[in-house]
């Protein structure tokens, strides 16, 4: 990088933190609300919330290391982005109707609402400790090391520069800041993502264009092409078992991955107060679907340059990556001119800096809502206060927490899958009892979250004293912890109906003729990528 790139960096961190302090505003005299400052006043328009959704969740570990384990695994690693696609249409038609009628400000208050305090704290500190030890330090690492690759700055002082980044423009607007310049952000980060992709797929044809570039990187590399990877005995092929182990062959269409979806996309606060701050249900609805077009080709992005590296890297056209596989999107960079160079750089910390200020934003929203505020007027401008204390405190601790735990990791995407893997099904599974049982009660629902925790824990430790084992795969360990879950919640659950079930009717789960239209859009396409490569 050079002092062009630098100034292009420079410039779009200035007009970041200035865009974000302007849409945030507020009249002269007046304070913001809880609402105002976690929920952005309930005023968001579908496009703001397709496009924040997106930015929240394309971060440095998927940017960084789902490209790195595209260059490993192959096109197979795109079935995270292919299959949220459905996941968040089932969202959209299903659960966000019963999120906006009780009109809650965090996904824990509205177990509150349906059981009792016992559980909707047991979900909150769950949440919170998994984005603060889990979620937020692989942000921060995985773009510390991007940021140490491209220009030599030392991993610590990276991470507290994207941390600071990130209160510097919502500390102050909170929720309506975050999403407003996610739209930025998430422009910014197709543009590169798709100009470094067309170099490199131009570099491969030697400058005949992207199309025979495509053609010959699938020929040349064809075992890079399979969306579903075969099962391999590991005494066979130790590689492409440990490949297998990630992404269980046709079980990814089938099984645990799904539960993973489902709770990230559909209970996740960081995900879903993008959608709980909408207009309306109508414009929630439709900006999920709008995310679920995006992330049919978000792979364009986040798959192909690791794809690419492949190639590039065995004819020296890029820097090795030296048997680092978290090196391949970076290295892909290099071939950008300088000011592009730039311009891919202020889009990668884009990406950084928008899944941590979501992150904190809800750290701050979960703990002032769930567990500071009590018996306190939901509108009290002290509770901002300490939503940004909150926030800042969480940052802090991810700062410290980050090198200690991933220092030595080979996929940081791989770490928060399989680390998410203990939580997702309690965590789901507590929300769809809430939702959809309604003989389910606070003890039920707290014996079968501890039985899965138990169980979770216990098929971890199992897997590291075996050679190979049959649950070794996390997904399907997800698979048999949600199913204990529910086995044992219905032990104990009692025959007769809870009197705060939600109530009801066929008309609250009516779609708009726009979702509709993009859910058949998407599972066309679904249907598409998969005959081609499977």
């Amino acid at each position: 990088m050079n002092s062009l790139d630098y100034l292009i960096v420079g410039l779009y961190a200035v007009g970041l933190i200035a865009i974000a302090t302007y849409v945030s505003m507020t009249k002269k005299g007046e304070k913001k609300t809880a609402e105002d400052y976690f929920l952005a006043g309930r005023s968001l328009p579908w496009w703001a919330i397709g496009a924040s959704l997106i930015a929240a969740n394309i971060s440095s570990d998927q940017l960084i290391g789902m490209n790195g384990d595209a260059y490993a695994f192959g096109i197979a690693i795109a079935t995270y982005e292919w299959t949220a696609a459905v996941a968040l249409i089932v969202i959209g038609k299903f659960l966000l109707p019963v999120y906006l009628k009780q009109q809650v400000f965090t996904m824990p208050q509205l177990l509150l609402q349906r059981f009792d305090k016992r559980v909707s704290t047991m979900l909150a500190v769950l949440m919170l400790i998994m984005y603060v030890m889990v979620i937020l330090p692989v942000v921060l690492w995985m773009g510390a090391k991007a940021i140490n690759n491209l220009t030599g700055l030392d991993l610590i002082l990276s991470m507290i520069l994207l941390g600071g980044l990130s209160l510097a423009y919502s500390l102050y607007g909170g929720l309506k800041s975050v999403a407003m310049t996610d739209i930025i952000q998430v422009a910014l980060l197709v543009f590169s993502g798709l100009y470094v992709s067309y170099l490199g797929l131009n570099a491969i044809s030697d400058g005949n264009g992207v199309i025979e570039g495509f053609m010959m990187l699938q020929s040349e590399f064809s075992g890079k092409f399979d969306a579903i990877l075969s099962y391999t005995p590991k005494a066979e092929d130790p590689e492409a078992y440990a490949n297998y182990v990630k992404l269980p062959g046709i079980w990814v269409l089938i099984g645990g991955l799904w539960i993973g979806h489902f709770y990230y996309w559909g209970t996740n606060q960081y995900i879903t107060q993008r959608a709980l701050g909408a207009k309306s249900l109508n414009e929630a609805q439709n900006g999920l679907m709008f995310a679920g077009v995006l992330k049919i080709f978000m792979p364009i992005v986040v798959v192909l340059p690791g794809l690419i590296a492949v190639a590039l890297e065995s004819s020296s056209s890029i820097p090795s990556l030296e048997g680092d596989r978290t090196n391949a999107y970076p290295s892909m960079l290099s071939l950008l001119p300088h000011g592009m160079l730039g311009l891919a750089f202020a889009a990668l910390i884009a990406a950084i800096v928008s899944s941590l200020a979501s992150l904190s934003n809800s750290v701050s929203t979960i703990f002032t809502m769930d567990i500071y505020r009590k018996d306190q007027d939901i509108n009290d401008p002290s509770l901002v206060n300490i939503g940004r204390i909150a926030g800042l405190t969480g940052l802090v601790i991810s700062i410290i927490v980050a090198p200690i735990f991933l220092g030595s990791l080979p996929s940081a995407f791989q770490y928060v899958q399989e680390y998410m893997g203990l939580f997702s099904p309690v965590i789901l599974f507590v929300f769809l009892s809430a939702i959809f049982i309604r003989t389910s009660n606070s003890r039920s629902v707290l014996i079968g979250s501890v039985a899965a925790l138990i169980a979770g824990v216990a098929m971890k430790l199992y897997v590291l004293n075996v050679e190979e084992a049959l649950i070794e795969p996390f997904m399907h360990q997800m698979m048999v912890s949600f199913g204990i879950a529910f086995i044992f919640s219905y032990l104990f659950s009692g025959s007769e109906t809870n009197q705060k079930v939600f109530q009801f009717s066929n008309e609250d789960f009516r779609t708009s003729t726009l979702f509709n239209a993009g859910s058949v859009f998407i599972i066309a396409m679904l249907v598409f990528i998969y005959a081609t490569y499977f």
